[in-house]
């Protein structure tokens, strides 16, 4: 596959969407939409970045967020892919019993979660920031899932009504103090 270029390093927000493995809906039961958030509020904490905004639909995911203070973009869909890939996994492995995976002849360990890559659109406007977060809330709207994005508990649109939810949406980053140490040639110096 051709290497793809990504814009990073800009300080822009980023408009991200992944799919489940042959869009099967791999996030369809309610107990692993909240799994996927509880692990993006834990990968957004740990690589230090803003979500401002997100949708869980049963087979894919939009995000809207910033550069993260460690890494990038694609790292963080990286760590967030695989985390829950292994929880899903572990789940499915031990629902299954051992008798049936001589019947298909595949071990569970080449099973799939995600689709290998991510789709990443530049936001470099607020109108363009807003198109995209209408488009986020809207999605379980027109897919016929709900009649309101209101309704939809896997989604940032609650918590732009007021309301908050398990992952923490345009929570600013504190300003860290990065101090270099002081060496030894530092301190003959003075």
């Amino acid at each position: 596959m051709p290497r793809l270029n990504r814009c990073y390093g800009h300080g822009f927000l980023h408009f991200i969407t992944f799919s489940c493995y042959r869009r099967l809906p791999f996030l369809q039961p309610q107990p692993r939409r909240d799994l996927f958030l509880r692990i993006l509020e834990e990968v957004r904490r740990s690589y230090r970045f803003v979500v401002a905004g997100y949708v869980v639909m049963p087979e894919h995911v939009h995000l809207l967020l910033s550069e993260p203070e460690r890494g990038d973009p694609g790292i963080v869909i990286q760590v967030l892919k695989q985390r829950f890939a292994r929880a899903v996994l572990r789940e499915l492995r031990a629902r299954r019993l051992p008798a049936q995976q001589s019947l298909w002849g595949a071990s569970s360990a080449s099973q799939h979660v995600w689709q290998a890559r991510f789709y990443d659109f530049v936001v470099y406007t607020r109108k363009k920031r807003m198109e995209k977060l209408h488009y986020i809330h809207q999605n379980p709207v027109r897919r016929g899932l709900v009649l309101e994005a209101g309704q939809w508990r896997w989604s940032s649109f609650r918590d732009y009504a007021g309301e908050a939810g398990p992952v923490l949406v345009n929570e600013p980053l504190p300003a860290g103090m990065r101090v270099r140490p002081i060496t030894r040639s530092d301190s003959s110096a003075a």
